[in-house]
């Protein structure tokens, strides 16, 4: 697939990319879209009514670029590089086993702040929120799991789908020059640990502050509040491969469409945390560098040689999960056909 890096062609592969998931994303959620078209309707009018404003949209607007502005100009890897490296680095001058600690972990520490910047960020408006709109529920921010359930076999669907096309992406150079972000996980099992729970915890923030924050408190925007989300979400991976940044358009309508039609936003969590780690695996393995030392000091090695059969398990779990749905819908409406005709 050496014709995808070509300059001519890549530059527009996004286009019929688009084009051609569009209609498929409309089908899948057009009712959805509907309903939400329909309650901000209601939602204007009850509020034309009655003379009022809701300057949530205000609120969040604003609040939103202030988090985004400060996570890229104070939550980069070389913000903490530049300042508070240097910093550590006066402070523990007189402790040479700890400057070796701090040396030794300096990517893991500087990934560490970034992830730590995002998560904080994230949340913060939740932390706020409440300031403003004292009657507004946190949970409805969805926060709630009820119907989670009901709905696992869209996470199954999008897992049997993503799958695939990452073992493909993941034999494409600038996938692999630039997964994993942080450099130090295939090192040791801590390394790889400690990683993962840093970068699963910024998805979780992220999938709260995009698609569950940002599209309630724009609700009164209807279909318009997931695509008012869409353009800053593009615009976050600025910077990571050039089709992956395209991606993120399809895949910001697609998460924010789903949270909206399971009212939580638990199952995109679980498709973005699922798909990143897999990402981090298959970039991990096509350097040879997945861990096999317990930490970065010990010489005692865990080898685990089962990786793709993890990866295609997960699929092949998410395949049988839609496979059951299926016939359990088939057999229900069967069952409502037969009723029917025998009454």
């Amino acid at each position: 697939m050496d014709w995808i890096e070509n300059p001519a062609i890549k530059w527009a592969l996004p286009v019929p990319m688009l084009a051609g998931m569009a209609p498929l994303v409309w089908l899948f959620f057009r009712r959805t879209w509907r309903e939400l078209d329909e309650e901000a309707f209601l939602y204007r009018r009850a509020l034309h009514e009655r003379g009022e404003v809701d300057y949530r949209p205000v609120v969040a607007l604003v609040l939103g670029a202030l988090v985004l502005t400060f996570q890229e100009y104070y939550g980069r890897f070389g913000f903490f590089e530049d300042h508070l490296k240097v910093w550590l680095r006066d402070h523990l001058s007189n402790h040479p086993a700890a400057l070796d600690r701090l040396e030794l972990y300096d990517e893991l520490l500087g990934r560490t702040w970034w992830g730590f910047t995002r998560i904080g960020g994230y949340l913060l408006p939740l932390a706020v929120w409440r300031l403003f709109f004292r009657k507004d529920s946190l949970l409805d921010m969805g926060l709630r799991t009820r119907g989670f359930r009901e709905h696992a076999w869209i996470y199954a669907l999008f897992v049997t789908v993503m799958v695939p096309v990452l073992v493909l992406v993941a034999r494409q150079p600038d996938f692999g020059a630039y997964y994993p972000i942080c450099e130090t996980p295939g090192r040791s099992w801590l390394d790889f640990a400690l990683w993962e729970l840093v970068y699963m915890g910024q998805f979780l923030g992220l999938e709260i502050f995009f698609r569950g924050w940002w599209i309630r408190a724009t609700r009164i925007f209807g279909v318009g509040a997931i695509f008012s989300m869409v353009v800053p979400y593009c615009m976050i991976h600025y910077g990571k491969p050039y089709l992956e940044a395209a991606a993120a358009i399809i895949a910001g309508t697609l998460l924010g469409s789903l949270s909206m039609k399971t009212r939580s936003i638990w199952a995109g969590f679980l498709v973005h945390g699922t798909v990143a780690f897999f990402m981090d695996v298959l970039a991990l393995d096509r350097k040879k560098g997945l861990p096999t030392l317990l930490s970065p000091h010990s010489g005692r090695r865990l080898m685990f040689p089962y990786w793709h059969v993890l990866v295609w398990g997960v699929w092949a779990l998410a395949l049988a999960v839609l496979l059951a749905t299926a016939w359990n819908r088939r057999a229900r409406l069967r069952a409502v056909l037969v009723r029917r005709l025998s009454g």
